[in-house]
């Protein structure tokens, strides 16, 4: 019988669900993904607590990936909460409710076992032994940068920088006033310092891997995908120029026009600014003009961590 395993990544701004199958060759294939946008971590950078609404719609979320790994077969889900979880201070309560109402226990990681499991994901697809890779995954509430040239990661950081946080920082009307798109631009530049850009070496020698949402809905409108295809943007790439232009356009609408974007997914509309912002920071501070795309992050590494053995 086909061994079948699940993995979901419950993050500030999406929940992520992984169903994977063990082929005759022990190789670990996807059966079924998902990504609901519940944002589970708004409003946490201001309170340091997780609104109840929130955690109400990401249980309900957990509890029918729940349903969809039990469907499908999958003998054992590992679950994993990220930032939102880990800075809020009434976490146990979404921990409680996830356990009651999808049988579900997470477990918080730190932002360092975050950076692990993203580069895990990223050297398996774009790693070469001996090749510099910088793997940069920029999520809800924090932004992680791994650098190695081998399995094992050489050196890795987490910051409390985000899409959602950033923007409850600094953004207070739409559209977004040119004051507020510099101050967006000066807040990332200030939280991509801490980094570890010095151990990139040259970057002419190195590839920079981008993962999470915020860069494959810039992919995707880069693209105009007007159907999500992780077949186009796994793989894909995008230039610093090309997301200066991006960060431009989209700066100068409002959510609503940028929700109407072919490519965007319109629950990200109003945070895909700040997004942007920070992974253009981030490619300027580690010296790169283009990045890859990556389609798979935490529930990958997961994934493999866990199950590919």
């Amino acid at each position: 019988m086909t061994e079948r395993f699940a993995t979901i990544d419950v993050g500030t701004n999406t929940v992520l669900l992984l169903v994977a199958e063990r082929g005759p060759g022990g190789a670990l294939a996807p059966v079924l993904e998902r990504a609901e946008i519940t944002r589970l971590g708004r409003g946490v950078d201001a309170t340091g607590r997780l609104d109840p609404g929130a955690i109400q719609d990401t249980v309900a979320v957990l509890a029918q990936y729940s349903r969809d790994a039990a469907r499908l077969g999958a003998r054992v889900v590992a679950c994993v909460a990220t930032s939102a979880a880990r800075d809020a201070t009434n976490g146990a309560e979404f921990f409680e409710a996830a356990r009651t109402a999808a049988g579900l226990s997470a477990e918080v990681i730190p932002g360092d076992e975050e950076a692990r499991l993203v580069w895990a994901s990223a050297w398996r697809d774009f790693g070469r032994p001996g090749e510099p890779l910088a793997v940069l995954d920029v999520g809800g509430g924090s932004t992680e940068l791994v650098v190695g040239d081998g399995p094992l990661p050489r050196a890795r950081e987490s910051a409390q920088l985000g899409a959602v946080r950033l923007t409850e920082r600094v953004v207070t009307a739409d559209p977004i006033p040119p004051a507020e798109l510099a101050a967006l631009r000066a807040a990332a530049r200030e939280g991509a310092r801490v980094l570890p850009v010095a151990a990139v070496g040259d970057p002419a020698r190195a590839t920079m891997v981008g993962v999470a949402g915020t860069v494959t809905t810039l992919a995707a409108v880069e693209r105009g995908l007007r159907v999500y295809d992780a077949g186009v943007v796994h793989g894909a790439s995008l230039s610093r120029d090309r997301l200066e232009a991006l960060f431009a356009r989209l700066g100068a609408m409002t959510t609503a026009e940028r929700a109407a974007v072919p490519g965007m997914e319109p629950k990200r509309a109003d945070v895909i600014v700040a997004g942007c912002a920070i992974v253009l920071e981030a490619m300027a501070a580690a010296g790169f003009d283009r990045l890859t795309v990556s389609d798979r992050g935490v529930r990958w590494g997961l994934l493999h961590d866990r199950f590919g053995h």
